[in-house]
């Protein structure tokens, strides 16, 4: 049985990213992470009427969350693509609460700071999620594997296989230091918020090139948990 949107080729040239493979996984969490900003920034715009920096990192406009979240839903929802729209609306709904639940938790609890904050609306859990962000999960997860990843995934496969390889490394290693100095960054930041003082050589360099001023540009909706 093939994947949703694998070629089926006769062509003698080698397919890049064939199947769920890391190549085709990790492209697909880039194109998560972009499309994230765009949509954060799209979003904020029409709410509020102003544009804001939305990314989850300092270097480059990505948003982690939602790219590994793009990268789960595709691997389970693929599973149970046969299914019907609504089933997979709702399950799509859960995964993403759960997933959006996680997320706050783990960036409270290791990084000392919230970026969401969704108390006093309907259904919420804990603030960290709510009824009416499950829903937008579950619209995200059905346009996402009913049209958007079949010509992405064909689109992943089309490029050339050498250039997809040594571009994918490339890529990756500069996300994987990306996504670790900007955490390192931020845990910092929420430790001098709190009056501590570095206590190593590697937070002494936090403090000189990710300060203050750089953390409030890179994430304007940032606050400080409470301890």
């Amino acid at each position: 049985m093939k994947e949703v949107g694998e070629k089926n080729t006769k062509s003698k040239l080698p397919v890049f990213a064939k199947g769920l493979c890391f190549y085709k996984l990790f492209w697909i969490f880039l194109v998560g992470c972009v499309l994230g900003v765009l949509a954060e920034s799209l979003y904020c715009f029409l709410l509020f009427g102003k544009f804001e920096i939305r990314w989850g990192v300092i270097y480059g406009p990505f948003n982690p969350v939602y790219g590994f979240g793009i990268v789960i839903m595709t691997i389970l929802l693929l599973k149970i693509s046969k299914l019907s729209n609504l089933k997979v609306f709702l399950f799509s709904a859960f995964l993403g609460g759960v997933y959006e639940y996680f997320c706050s938790f783990f960036q409270e609890f290791f990084l000392g700071t919230i970026s969401w904050n969704y108390k006093g609306t309907f259904l919420n859990f804990g603030g960290r999620t709510n009824f009416t962000y499950s829903l937008c999960w579950g619209l995200l997860g059905l346009f996402w594997i009913r049209l958007a990843y079949p010509k992405i995934s064909n689109w992943i496969e089309s490029f050339p296989a050498k250039l997809g390889r040594l571009s994918t490394w490339v890529l990756f290693f500069f996300m994987l230091l990306n996504i670790f100095f900007s955490s390192a960054a931020v845990w910092r930041y929420s430790r001098r918020c709190q009056g501590i003082e570095p206590k190593s050589s590697f937070e002494v360099f936090l403090d000189k090139h990710f300060k203050d001023d750089l953390i409030s540009f890179a994430y304007p909706n940032m606050v400080v948990a409470e301890r």
